[in-house]
């Protein structure tokens, strides 16, 4: 028997329901809301979906286990990188390579210049792993290290750096989600990427434009702290540029394409055996137990890789910029991407995704209406799944038929899918990829959101480019 597509009016009742459970959430709780209450929501958003589903439309509830269990496991990499990344954070503030990062940084870089400076340094970064989270989570918290010394507001920073890690994931050959969008829709790897030029990089020079005009103007009034900071890092860290070696091999596993996962894991492991080298004294603090004996070092260096670690440097904001979390400070995350990919899961299940996407496709009427409704959706699916790997699959298999229809090449709708899909995930609170760079970073995502120029221009520039029709072609039957 054929599973019936629910009406859309039923279909957007638990979209409704979570955004009014959400709503009710950041409410009561504020910053707090990702601890738990967002968790909530996600949940009952799920049971809406489930009840409906189960009484109107008589779907098993066999049906959404397999959903559920399909997609869990989908993400069940994404998870252990987590935890890697929460390692690797620890270990490279404990080792003293994002120290040393900081401590050269803040005195190379000028305040008028530091906001372009990061975002294009993210962007090369970016590029080179293929990995916006993997560049996020080190060089990524590096800069804002730095930005806390020169005064500069983490709002415009975490917005740099995610504009800049963003363009580079979009455009490297070694990212996940570019292969994804290339080969669900299937297009050429490189095709595609040749392709996003013309929408990408437009948009990412008006963002380094915006960048470099807003510290132009807003460089001579930070209150630069570049002292303070240099001899507090100084007189607690061994500053040294051997630490340097962490990031530089990190570099070149990367370079050799070596698996995000494995990468993320040899990095902490190296900057670990550098904390034992050049930071001891550090380990034994965080250990608690001034004694650096075997068992004191490796105490402190395992809280390092999964607990949170506080070292005082005589200076509080230094204090908290080099606190850590370690792997438990990723676990309300993961937390609250299982419960996302649950919701996101419920709604696959019962059809109701299909058939508020089926709404919007009645709106197409041009090559413009076409490309306006693949970005709509694409920031609708991060919205109600809670992913951008699962909003780049379902806006491929929604869109491939109808482009074929309509005689347009799959390279547009895999541009598109970028466009909307992968660059609009991070801002999004309980989506994975806001969630994962507000925990790294510190920063929430609504507080960063205004500055992410990049990723909010994005779709606009695409549906710019499909209004102008700038070199986009019909296939010729």
């Amino acid at each position: 028997m054929t599973q019936k597509t629910p009406h859309p009016l039923i279909a957007i009742i638990p979209v409704v329901v979570l955004i009014g459970f959400l709503g009710i959430v950041i409410t009561l709780f504020g910053s707090d809301s990702l601890n738990g209450g967002s968790q909530i929501a996600l949940l009952m958003g799920m049971a809406v979906c489930v009840s409906l589903s189960m009484t109107v439309y008589r779907v098993s509830w066999h049906t959404f286990e397999k959903q559920v269990k399909k997609t869990l496991g989908e993400v069940s990499i994404t998870l252990l990188i987590l935890l890697c990344v929460g390692m690797l954070a620890g270990t490279w503030m404990i080792s003293g390579v994002v120290p040393t990062l900081i401590y050269y940084g803040v005195q190379i870089m000028s305040p008028q210049f530091f906001l372009v400076s990061a975002c294009l340094i993210c962007a090369l970064v970016s590029v080179l792993s293929g990995s916006s989270w993997t560049t996020i989570a080190t060089i990524g918290v590096a800069l804002l290290g730095i930005s806390h010394a020169l005064g500069i507001s983490e709002a415009w920073t975490a917005g740099a750096i995610i504009s800049g890690a963003y363009f580079g994931d979009k455009m490297s050959p070694l990212s996940d989600t570019t292969i994804l969008a290339s080969s669900a829709t299937g297009t050429g790897l490189f095709t595609h990427i040749r392709y996003m030029v013309y929408t990408t990089v437009p948009t990412f020079l008006i963002t380094i434009s915006i960048f470099f005009i807003a510290g132009l103007s807003g460089g001579e009034n930070a209150v630069v702290q570049v002292d303070e900071y240099t001899t507090g890092l100084a007189q607690k860290f061994n500053i040294s540029l051997w630490t340097l070696l962490v990031p530089v091999l990190t570099g070149v596993l990367i370079a050799r394409r070596v698996p995000s996962l494995i990468v993320l894991f040899a990095s902490s492991v190296m900057a670990g055996i550098v904390a034992l080298i050049l930071q001891p004294h550090i380990l034994c603090e965080v250990a608690g137990d001034s004694t650096a004996s075997a068992s004191t070092l490796t105490r402190g260096l395992a809280i390092t890789c999964y607990g949170s670690t506080a070292v005082d440097t005589g200076n509080a904001s230094l204090n908290e910029l080099i606190s850590t979390r370690g792997m438990a400070g990723m676990l309300n995350t993961i937390w609250l991407i299982i419960c996302a990919m649950c919701f996101g899961a419920a709604m696959v299940a019962s059809r109701m995704i299909d058939s508020i996407t089926g709404v919007i496709l009645r709106w197409v009427r041009s090559r413009t209406s076409l490309v306006a409704s693949t970005v709509g959706t694409g920031i609708f699916l991060n919205i109600t799944t809670g992913d951008q790997f699962i909003s780049i699959v379902l806006n491929a298999d929604i869109y491939k038929e109808v482009y074929r229809k309509e005689g347009y090449e799959s390279r547009l709708l895999s541009r598109t899918t970028e466009d909307a899909a992968t660059v609009t995930s991070v801002l999004i609170p309980w989506n994975t990829c806001g969630m994962t760079q507000s925990t790294v970073l510190g920063v929430s995502t609504l507080t960063y959101l205004p500055y992410c120029f990049f990723n909010l221009l994005s779709p606009i520039m695409s549906v710019i480019i499909a209004a102008i029709g700038w070199k986009i072609k019909k296939i010729e039957n």
